[in-house]
């Protein structure tokens, strides 16, 4: 991933995120999935890679991957972060 990525991901990560209270507990997930982002970063904490993730979670692409580690990194930074509600009709 180049820098322009890099830049583009951790903009658009709110594309890729959703948090439905009916799904998944309310916990933040890729959008379309019930994987959590939590999982994601879990697995790269434990030393998993990309190509790792996505063979365990073939829903998943590596912009998924990339969005659910700038969700991470702007959760360390602020305290609250604005993900919007998925529609529970």
């Amino acid at each position: 991933m180049n820098s322009e990525q890099g830049v583009s991901t951790m903009k658009n990560w709110k594309e890729r995120i959703t948090i439905n209270p009916n799904i998944s507990h309310g916990r933040p997930c890729i959008k379309g999935t019930r994987v959590w982002v939590s999982l994601i970063v879990d697995n790269f904490a434990a030393g998993s890679s990309e190509d790792e993730i996505l063979k365990a979670y073939p829903s998943l692409t590596r912009e998924d991957i990339h969005a659910a580690l700038a969700f991470a990194a702007e959760m360390s930074r602020e305290r609250y972060v604005d993900v919007p509600l998925e529609s529970t009709k």
